[in-house]
């Protein structure tokens, strides 16, 4: 009878070494080298018109950073939100934001915290934290309707995110550019497109261990990025587990998706060098949701932000929604003609 306690101790102690090594030694490794393709088109970005930073003020205090951008001519057709992707910051969707401004909407770019000026780079408190600064953002600026939340790549991720949780009705509309959705999600391409590199075996201890309500090492770093040494100043060259996981749709991202009630479009470029733009129709699909996909040719990943065609798009996407009919893109698939 003995034996039994003794086999469970031996169980109990390989496993908390196990955790123990995983989490000291299983973070991500060095930083993928930098990638021309995402860094090089912000070289002929005109930022000579770049608004100065605002800021609304969080639930705990913490003062955080958007850019505004009014709508042009006295009609003001509603309002659009912005949200960079992984390691960016409000600067990086200048061109999309004043797209939206020209066109007539009120258009806000947000230093999502844990990037920009937003808070401690690469940190944030808790998982559930960008969620209630976005709640705070929305309350304290009160946003001309209909209002759409607009996310790329890993900020498409998190609106995705944002849109399947019970907070989701802040917002008329959703709008995802190529979004970051899965590990486990046939979009995406090995390794990132090679922009990221993952301590994979870190990120499962840890989760592990959130699971018995343990969050002593959420604030451990679990992913690093393509990002060039003279630029770490401007980027975020890391995450920290708690923002690696609120940056980012749930890991059951198909609950995230059943629960979609607003109106929601894709955009994705042809070219995409991080996502295949061909799959996200059914990985949509196959979670129950019909959701729009809108393939533009001779874009890639990039430039979905910055080409003058894909911004475009963008605007025509959201005025689609603004003049649908309220839930209809939202109608699971079997019930759609």
């Amino acid at each position: 009878m003995k034996r039994f306690p003794i086999a469970i101790l031996i169980v109990v102690t390989v496993l908390v070494v196990a955790l123990g090594l995983a989490i000291a030694l299983g973070g991500p490794g060095e930083a993928p080298p930098p990638m021309s393709s995402i860094s090089d088109p912000f070289k002929n970005v005109d930022f000579s018109d770049l608004p100065e930073l605002s800021y609304f003020t969080a639930r705990d205090g913490a003062k955080l950073a958007f850019r505004a951008y009014p709508a042009a001519g006295s009609a003001v057709k509603g309002s659009a939100v912005l949200v960079h992707g992984s390691s960016a910051s409000s600067s990086s969707m200048h061109l999309m934001a004043k797209g939206f401004a020209a066109a007539g909407y009120a258009a806000y770019a947000l230093d999502v915290r844990g990037h920009g000026k937003s808070g401690t780079k690469g940190h944030i408190a808790y998982i559930g934290q960008l969620e209630d600064d976005l709640e705070d953002f929305v309350h304290s600026t009160k946003l001309t309707q209909p209002s759409t939340l607009v996310g790329f790549s890993s900020g498409g991720g998190f609106v995705l995110r944002f849109a399947g949780s019970p907070g989701q009705e802040l917002f008329s509309n959703y709008l995802l550019l190529s979004p970051w959705i899965s590990q486990d999600a046939a979009t995406l391409r090995p390794g990132n497109g090679g922009w990221a590199t993952v301590g994979v075996p870190r990120i499962i201890a840890i989760a592990v261990l959130n699971g018995f309500g343990m969050h002593a090492f959420d604030d451990l770093p679990v992913v690093r990025f393509a990002v060039d040494e003279k630029d770490k100043g401007l980027l975020t060259p890391q995450y920290s587990f708690a923002l690696a996981q609120n940056f980012r749709p749930e890991r059951d991202y198909q609950a995230n998706i059943r629960a979609l009630r607003q109106t929601l479009r894709v955009l994705v470029g042809q070219n995409d060098d991080v996502s295949y733009a061909d799959r996200f129709a059914a990985v949509f699909n196959t979670a129950g949701k019909d959701v729009p996909v809108t393939i533009l040719p001779g874009i890639d990943h990039i430039s979905l932000t910055l080409d003058p065609v894909a911004v475009q798009a963008a605007i025509a996407a959201v005025e689609s929604m603004d003049h649908e009919k309220p839930n209809q893109a939202m109608e699971p698939t079997a019930n759609r003609p």
